[in-house]
């Protein structure tokens, strides 16, 4: 994981206070352009650390070889956590070099790292289809986040005409690039997709989180609430193991390969979606590629489906 890389690359800064990019490729195992491009993420997100030109140059953090973060200015110390934060919700030994790192902050900056560190859960399991690119807004929201101050949206929904929204932003959810923001608002606790934000202005307004509050819980719920209606109709097909890959794509958590596979050729697979004629509509374009052995539900969609396309597309006299 990236994070992992970063927060590794820091930790090795704080040690040596300078080093080239080829020495940090050579101790995180990694290619000399992937270091190349840790460095220019942790400079561009204000992290301290600058690349000096020349014979003996390399890069060095700011202040040298030192064992503390003493150095570090409050808008540095967010910009930090805020990218190695998220590695804590999938890592514990991220979590705990974090919890190192924020005991050598000084005292009036840990509120802020600690905030910062807790802005974003992580969670790597797709939904399942194409992958996506990060959402422009996510810094704004973010900083939202850290600050605890409220933003007025311009969402998109669904359906229907925008709307403005003023909420209380309380974490972001990178669900493998899709990213989700969960807020307070009037009407309780709403979860908003951030590729759906229009925009965000950032208020003056403070708010405080409630008591009972953690974001790692809050999204375990969401996702049983959308997983549900997402796996309400599943279905066994059998096919080629090669294609499973592309099944898994496709379905995310949603496929199951099942034990005991009939031959080394065919793979027995659960796949679910919302109702039968998802199902089929999502199946029906592997052709013969693939066999739905239940429910009769599912094999009804498709032979109907493909009844309309022989229909359809069945060749005319000449």
């Amino acid at each position: 994981m990236r994070a992992d890389r970063l927060l590794a690359a820091l930790m090795l800064f704080q040690s040596r206070g300078r080093m080239t990019a080829a020495d940090l490729a050579a101790e995180l195992d990694v290619s000399l352009a992937t270091a190349r491009r840790d460095l220019e993420a942790l400079a561009a997100a204000g992290v301290p650390v600058y690349p000096q030109p020349g014979r003996g140059g390399g890069w060095a953090l700011v202040g040298g070889a030192r064992t503390d973060l003493s150095g570090l200015t409050s808008g540095e110390t967010q910009a930090l956590f805020l990218l190695l934060g998220p590695a804590s919700s999938a890592s514990a030994e991220a979590k705990a070099a974090l919890r190192k790192l924020t005991g050598a902050l000084p005292t009036t900056f840990r509120a802020d790292a600690r905030a910062a560190s807790d802005a974003v859960v992580v969670d790597p399991v797709s939904w399942g289809g194409a992958a996506r690119s990060r959402p422009p807004l996510v810094a704004v929201l973010q900083s939202a986040v850290v600050r605890r101050r409220r933003i007025r949206l311009a969402y998109a929904a669904r359906t229907g005409p925008p709307s403005d929204r003023l909420v209380s932003p309380w974490g972001l959810i990178d669900k493998d690039e899709v990213w989700y923001l969960i807020a307070g608002t009037d009407q309780g606790r709403r979860t908003f997709r951030v590729d759906r934000v229009l925009s965000a202005a950032l208020t003056e307004e403070p708010f405080a989180f409630p008591d009972d509050f953690t974001l790692a819980q809050a999204w375990r719920e969401v996702v049983e609430e959308i997983e549900g209606r997402r796996a309400r109709t599943w279905a066994t097909v059998a096919t080629h193991p090669s294609h499973l890959p592309v099944l898994r794509t496709h379905f995310g958590r949603h496929c199951h390969p099942l034990p005991d596979p009939p031959s080394p050729d065919l793979l027995r697979i659960r796949v679910a979606a919302p109702t039968p004629l998802d199902l089929a509509r999502s199946l029906a374009g592997w052709g013969a590629l693939l066999e739905v052995l239940d429910p009769p539900s599912v094999r009804a969609e498709l032979a109907r489906i493909g009844a309309e396309l022989g229909a359809l597309y069945e060749p005319g006299p000449s």
